[in-house]
């Protein structure tokens, strides 16, 4: 197998699992103003490099070390999602994000935790004050940035039918826990899961505010 055919098997195998994410990060490009996203914990979702034009990932998997070293296929997914590669710039650190990263603080316009723990209470650091952090349920860090006073929810995405729409409406019915339980950083650390909320969107997005 060339390392070209091990990148096209690890990019869709990702995509098979994970399905087409391209709408979705479409319809958050088409809401806030991004042009440069951190992305902790991507393992090789390459997705967003296919909108934006400077996208930096972050895994410890050697896997995805794998891929993102492959400079040649990379570029050859961007061309084939119809993303100049001149134009998209693609970064990838090989390490934990809940360490320090090389990477200047405030300098990020989009946060993005997807089924990767706890990025908001690692990774803020390197986001703006006025950028979003879209995350969702999945091990609770939509829930820690729910209790983190640095956040405030902005939007929601939503999905029906495979179509994500991102709402602003009726914010005020969302993060309400089901339970009566007292959302603290110990009790998700102490659990490791999400919060189960009356209404469950796919995603949330929260602007950082300080």
């Amino acid at each position: 197998m060339t390392v070209l055919d091990r990148t096209r098997t690890l990019w869709t195998k990702q995509h098979d699992l994970v399905g087409d994410r391209l709408q979705l990060f479409s319809a958050v490009a088409d809401s806030v103003e991004v042009n440069a996203v951190l992305y902790p914990g991507s393992y090789v979702d390459l997705t967003p490099a296919f909108i934006w034009p400077s996208v930096t990932f972050v895994d410890v998997d050697r896997r995805a070390n794998q891929f993102f070293s492959d400079r040649d296929g990379i570029r050859q997914l961007l061309r084939e999602h119809e993303a100049d590669p001149s134009a998209h710039a693609v970064g990838f650190l090989h390490a934990d994000y809940q360490g320090p990263l090389d990477l200047a603080e405030n300098s990020f316009d989009l946060l993005i935790s997807l089924y990767a723990g706890f990025v908001s209470e690692h990774c803020t650091r390197y986001l703006r004050v006025g950028g979003h952090l879209m995350v969702n349920s999945s091990h609770g860090d939509a829930a820690m940035a729910s209790i983190d006073p640095r956040y405030r929810l902005s939007a929601v995405i939503t999905a029906r039918d495979g179509v994500h729409r991102v709402t602003s409406e009726q914010l005020d019915s969302y993060l309400i826990p089901k339970r009566d339980v007292e959302v603290t950083q110990e009790h998700l650390h102490e659990t490791g899961r999400g919060v189960a909320y009356t209404r469950s969107p796919f995603a949330y997005l929260f602007e950082r505010l300080s």
